[in-house]
């Protein structure tokens, strides 16, 4: 009873949450907003990728940055009070990661524990779609395996975002050709659907704000923890080193989900590619790392106990309050700051190197050794 109670309590909290901020008028919901005034622009005929003109007055001038059929997913939240499609979004988020604990073997009373890492609850203070298209990807992963829908959900949420397109790869590297014909299909159809809806948007995104909304060069903010934010921030921007740790990366990963694979470990393999998809991608926002919530799913439910403390303790927020604050920071960092500054990309690339290391050395070795019963 109290297993199948506690996603329903915990998703209840953001949406009385949301009622309650919503009549007594207080700002709610960042990146929620931005969706919002998507959608609003869309049935005011206003463009799509201009200085959007329904954003709440507390809110900064956030711009939409996602594909326009984006826009038309977002279209119910044009209903709601900024407040209230706040409210949609955070409780789909806990529901969300309790699907996605639940595809990646987890026990069901780890999930309050996953609210209190830093990625998760980002994303459940900004209203960020991040654990919604996570559980997506699970799901076509883990779920439709086999079936003749594998790769329609990672069509759709690459579609609604680019970065699941990685999962493509995913699906060839293991094997899995079919599928990830089905996935690109899926996301051409609903671009080209988003083109049809919306032919002056379409021709704006794809031709300029695609390559201006992930602009990372010069942005060094220590909140872009992304192999090219790590480079901005050590050695200014270094293109040769970046491609260079791009490439490795790639290939780590290529070799590691392949490996964990044929080992009968897809948990395991998605869970590698979803971490080099985050590190090498232009900009990789901290509620971007969302992934975090089933790898400590994961080893809970493998006994490996101390890993998952040491992974939760990483992400608990905590790391960053070590970092610079000022605006323009002129002054360098200590050893400490730039540990604190870089934390997730420094730790999954360690995290990486010592599995692909012990992988060479053993090669009945898997992520996590899975118990035998």
């Amino acid at each position: 009873m109290i297993k199948s109670r506690v996603p329903v309590v915990l998703s209840a909290g953001p949406a009385v949450m949301a009622v309650v901020w919503w009549v007594l008028g207080r700002p709610l919901g960042v990146d929620s907003g931005v969706y919002r005034a998507g959608a609003l622009a869309l049935l005011h005929g206003e463009p799509l990728y201009a200085p959007l003109t329904t954003l709440p007055d507390w809110s900064p001038a956030l711009p939409f940055t996602y594909p326009p059929i984006a826009a038309v997913v977002f279209l119910p939240l044009a209903a709601l009070p900024v407040q209230l499609a706040w409210g949609v979004l955070a409780a789909g988020t806990v529901l969300a990661l309790r699907t996605s604990v639940r595809l990646v073997g987890g026990p069901w009373w780890v999930l309050p524990l996953l609210l209190c890492l830093e990625p998760v609850w980002r994303t459940v203070a900004l209203g960020q779609v991040n654990a919604l298209l996570m559980a997506l990807v699970l799901a076509d992963v883990l779920a439709l395996r086999g079936s003749r829908f594998s790769g329609v959900l990672i069509g759709v949420a690459a579609a609604v975002k680019l970065t699941p397109l990685v999962f493509v790869v995913h699906l060839l590297v293991t094997g899995r050709p079919r599928d990830a014909a089905r996935a690109l299909a899926v996301f051409a159809g609903l671009a080209v659907t988003g083109w049809v809806l919306l032919p002056g948007d379409a021709v704006r995104y794809w031709t300029s704000t695609m390559l201006g909304a992930n602009r990372a060069a010069g942005n060094a903010w220590w909140g872009n923890q992304s192999l090219s934010g790590l480079v901005h921030r050590v050695m200014g921007g270094s293109s040769a080193v970046l491609v260079l740790l791009v490439l490795v990366c790639l290939g780590v990963a290529v070799f590691l989900a392949r490996a964990l694979h044929r080992r009968d470990d897809p948990v395991g393999a998605v869970l590698v590619t979803a971490f080099a998809g985050v590190l090498v991608s232009p900009i990789s926002w901290t509620h971007h790392w969302v992934w975090v919530a089933p790898l400590c799913a994961l080893l809970v439910a493998r006994r490996r106990f101390g890993f998952a403390a040491a992974v939760a303790a990483l992400c608990a927020g905590w790391v960053f309050t070590l970092v610079p604050r000022g605006e323009g920071e002129e002054r360098l960092w200590t050893p400490l700051e730039s540990l604190a500054g870089n934390a997730y990309v420094l730790a999954s690339l360690a995290a990486l190197g010592l599995l692909a290391g012990r992988f060479a050395k053993r090669p009945r070795y898997g992520l996590v050794r899975q118990r035998r019963h």
